[in-house]
């Protein structure tokens, strides 16, 4: 019955009915996505899947690839949107449900209001039901434990999403949105495998998911149905198969009530969530005084999962490539100390290789902390300790990282985000089209950018 529940929340929901506070914070999201997306559009592996993929797909359609002024088909545009989004690490992220939310299903509903002509309310309404959607669907997977079991929960719980933003602009009703809902959850798909040999798949995930969440509304619409039990069926279901922790009531507990929307980060450095309070405490010790030619070693403590994905300090892999470096906490403190800041550039061959990079990361070790794991996926945090050569010990706490819901970056710093990053693909331009973005509502239709 949740998944009915949460159609029929989603059918019914108006834009008038939802909290002034909740329609501005979705338009940051939007803008913080969009941006993020249009920041990447220079990165050389979305220049060559521009390319060749394009190629294949068509260059003719009605929806646009951000930042690139191509206009090419419906399912093409989220695809490409979606993969763009992903591929700097910046996308805002849903802490209690693990998920990149906006990477899905702004992408999915930004082309799909475009290719129907709908207003930038129409687009407003449908964002809201897709981050509330994808949000609930991640926590009702259990988080911790389906991670654990290795799956990507913007993927798999990202098909979601994208089906409901795509329904409530289909104006499906509640029989057709189930059904969405349905198709989205037999196409969940994505795992950390790539972390294994350091591969660039993983932007594929929230493409794809975008795309699929698109297909099932479409689907849904031209008749054919979902299994509405696709998350509780016995034989099939996600919950049995994608978890050995289900939540199932964090579908519908509180629609219209509680806005999961409010509790997005905005993430101000390029590379995994779970690495930022490490940066944090890191950089918080070099203004006290710590620099890298002090360090006789350093440990990160931290929760169960920011250590399996980020830990690496069990002499398995150095990081070699910026995907290996954007997972690595050894990396990321290494930066931190060295540089002052995390930025793009750091990520970057030249610099991941760097002897004194590469001499000080090998001396960081990761261990999990059951006290950070406990406070885990409400606070993603960790105690920062240095051990000086000089036999001084300097140690930082983090409990919530800089751009988190309990630690918010400003409005204003939102936006000089979006802007720097659009202006280094779109030049003079950038002001244009984040103003564009932060005034969608009472707009007739989407502005192109």
């Amino acid at each position: 019955m949740e998944l009915r529940d949460l159609a029929h929340f989603l059918t019914n929901l108006e834009l008038k009915n939802i909290p002034k506070i909740v329609k501005k914070t979705a338009n940051l999201c939007i803008l913080d996505s969009v941006g993020v997306a249009i920041g990447a559009k220079e990165n050389p592996q979305i220049q060559n899947v521009l390319r060749d993929y394009l190629e294949i797909c068509g260059n003719k359609g009605s929806a646009h690839i951000w930042g690139t002024g191509k206009r090419v088909p419906l399912l093409t545009a989220i695809f490409m949107n979606a993969m763009m989004g992903h591929t700097l690490e910046l996308d805002d992220v849903h802490t209690d449900s693990k998920t990149h939310i906006g990477t899905v299903v702004v992408p999915a509903a930004w082309s799909m209001a475009e290719y129907l002509g709908k207003t930038g309310d129409e687009f407003l309404l449908a964002v809201i039901c897709g981050y509330e959607t994808m949000a609930r669907i991640g926590m009702a997977l259990g988080v911790s434990a389906h991670r654990n079991l290795g799956w990507h929960v913007t993927s798999t719980a990202g098909t979601f999403g994208a089906a409901a933003a795509c329904a409530k602009l289909l104006g499906l009703d509640e029989d057709q949105t189930v059904s969405a809902l349905g198709l989205a959850g037999t196409q969940s798909f994505g795992t950390w495998a790539f972390l294994t040999d350091g591969a660039t798949n993983k932007v594929l995930h929230p493409a794809r998911a975008a795309a699929s969440g698109c297909e099932a509304a479409l689907l849904a619409k031209a008749g054919m149905t979902g299994p509405e039990f696709i998350l509780t069926a016995e034989d099939g279901g996600l919950f049995n198969n994608m978890t050995n922790e289900p939540k199932p009531e964090m579908v519908a507990n509180g629609l219209g009530e509680k806005w999961y929307i409010m509790e997005m980060d905005n993430k101000p450095y390029p590379c995994c969530r779970s690495t930022h309070c490490t940066i944090d405490g890191t950089l918080s010790l070099r203004r006290q005084g710590l620099r890298a030619e002090d360090v006789e070693s350093i440990e990160v403590r931290t929760y169960l999962v920011g250590n399996k994905q980020c830990g690496m300090s069990d002499g398995s892999r150095n990081p070699k490539k910026p995907v290996d470096a954007k997972f690595s906490t050894p990396f990321t403190v290494a930066a931190a100390l060295l540089y002052g800041e995390v930025t793009l550039e750091h990520f970057k061959e030249e610099y991941i290789l760097r002897p004194e990079i590469q001499e000080l990361l090998h001396k960081v070790t990761v261990v999990t902390d059951g006290r950070f794991t406990e406070k885990y996926p409400d606070h993603w945090g960790c105690r920062v300790i240095a051990i000086c050569k000089d036999g001084r010990v300097m140690e930082q706490e983090v409990e919530d990282a800089s751009g988190s819901v309990y630690n918010p970056l400003s409005e204003e710093q939102v936006r000089s985000k979006v802007t720097a990053l659009v202006r280094e693909t779109c030049g003079a331009q950038a002001e244009e089209i984040v103003a564009a973005i932060l005034s969608l509502s009472g707009r007739s239709g989407l502005p192109v950018v």
